[in-house]
């Protein structure tokens, strides 16, 4: 098979870039979808952009479970390819479809039956929590199509195609780009919807983008058989699944606790401090996007070439990887430093001139300050690319606790409380060093313990 052969003989950094330039054009498109979103929500009203903000924490847990669950995939699936175990293969893709619908059906019941208590232990504004609460019936509730399409773009990409995952993207966000106005503010045919219309723009963008990406799956690539009429549950493949993808849920998931509780420390301040944490999380969503493109890239090469005991070609996928990250981040640092003040001015009323200043004093310290740990970011996103590729989530787990629970909400707290508001931004960075030391001694003991024999082995089985 031509795909599974090029991940194991093609020149490594053409390979990791063709691979990975269709996944960052994809990723880059959405988070444009994911900032204009955000811009119409606040050109509506500030109280809806706080809603949405209150909101983004569920719509992170439907993150974590899809692409934990993805990448649990995506490592099986290219393993199993590395190995030459086919019909292995083959049952992981069908059990990643089928657990996709079961997470969709899940978050019907979150999103529609307990989005009330959640926001309400917030203690926003009656205003607030209405829009926070529309919002999520439909944001989270209808979240089975982005479910089904974030699996089937883990599916395609675990054997090397990344064309029709970034075609998913593209439909989805230029559909969700063009609804929003209309739907929100009731232009042409439309009523005006205000903030359900946002959420039900992006809905509908998604199911077009599940669409195309089950089309791929069933009709075009040719790597994987996918056959859901026989499909039939089996526990090993489950545990094989989520060996890789528990850890990554969990991973994901403490980045919507971690905004949860970053929500809850800054609300005691004021509502345009969580506003503009989450116009932060729309903004550097541009910055770190690029390298989750380029993470998606390397993943199944990586864990090709871990399948088939070659360390030369594994760990020259990691530093071509981890080198074009750097940069990248260190990109977004410098436009992070420049432009903090243009950038927020994309999400005010300018009409409003004491919203707006109040957003520029805020915001502007806070994107200085959060920049400052993007360098260390791509360390930390591209190790555990190597875990996930290798099966050690665990590691990626142990280090993403750490950032995002154990250090980084105990430094906010304690700096907001000991100096005030512009020092809770500084947990940020704080916990980026912390987690940049625990990342680098779990790489060296993997390292020195298995992946450095990994040519050894190839060669005494030849």
């Amino acid at each position: 098979m031509e795909q599974q052969n090029k991940m194991g003989t093609a020149k490594m950094g053409p390979l990791i870039f063709s691979m990975a330039l269709p996944a960052m054009i994809s990723m880059i498109i959405n988070s444009l979808y994911n900032i204009v979103d955000s811009i119409f929500v606040a050109k509506y009203s500030q109280d809806a952009l706080a809603a949405v903000s209150l909101v983004y924490p569920l719509q992170m847990l439907v993150v974590a479970i899809g692409v934990g669950t993805g990448v649990g995939v995506n490592s099986l699936i290219a393993r199993r390819l590395g190995e030459k175990r086919q019909k292995h293969a083959d049952s992981a893709a069908e059990h990643g479809i089928a657990l996709a619908v079961v997470g969709g059906i899940a978050f019907f019941i979150l999103g529609w039956g307990f989005s009330g208590v959640f926001v309400g232990a917030f203690g926003a504004s009656e205003a607030v929590s209405t829009f926070a609460v529309q919002y999520s019936h439909l944001a989270v509730g209808m979240s089975i199509f982005v479910m089904i399409s974030m699996m089937c773009e883990k599916i395609q990409q675990s054997g090397g195609n990344m064309i029709i995952p970034m075609c998913q993207g593209l439909t989805g966000a230029i559909i969700n780009i063009i609804l929003d106005p209309l739907m929100i503010f009731g232009i042409g045919p439309f009523p005006e919807m205000g903030i359900r219309g946002a959420a039900l723009a992006t809905v509908i963008g998604q199911i077009f983008g599940m669409a195309l990406g089950l089309w791929g799956v069933f009709r075009q690539q040719k790597v994987l058989n996918v056959n859901m009429r026989e499909f039939k549950w089996r526990g090993q493949t489950i545990k094989d699944i989520y060996r890789v993808g528990l850890p990554g849920i969990v991973m994901q998931s403490v980045v919507s606790v971690m905004t949860a509780g970053m929500n809850g420390i800054l609300i005691a301040f004021s509502q345009t401090a969580v506003n503009v944490l989450g116009v932060y999380f729309k903004l550097q969503t541009f910055v770190f996007m690029p390298v989750f493109g380029l993470n998606q890239g390397a993943l199944p090469v990586m864990g090709y070439n871990y399948g088939a005991h070659n360390r030369k070609r594994l760990m020259g996928a990691y530093k071509i990887t981890l080198t074009a990250a750097v940069v990248i981040m260190a990109l977004g640092l410098v436009l992070f430093q420049l432009l903090p003040e243009q950038m927020l001015m994309l999400f005010v009323d300018k009409s409003d001139a004491a919203a707006a200043q109040e957003m520029i004093e805020v915001g502007v310290p806070a994107l200085k300050t959060i920049s400052l740990s993007f360098l260390g970011a791509a360390f930390g996103i591209i190790n555990s690319t190597l875990f996930q590729a290798t099966a050690r989530g665990m590691n990626s787990l142990i280090v993403s606790v750490c950032r995002q629970l154990v250090v980084i909400l105990p430094a906010a707290w304690i700096l907001g409380q000991q100096f005030g508001l512009n020092a809770v931004w500084y947990s940020f960075p704080i916990a980026e060093i912390a987690a940049f030391f625990i990342s680098y001694i779990l790489l060296w003991r993997e390292y020195r313990t298995e992946l450095r024999f990994l040519g050894i082995e190839r060669e005494a089985k030849a």
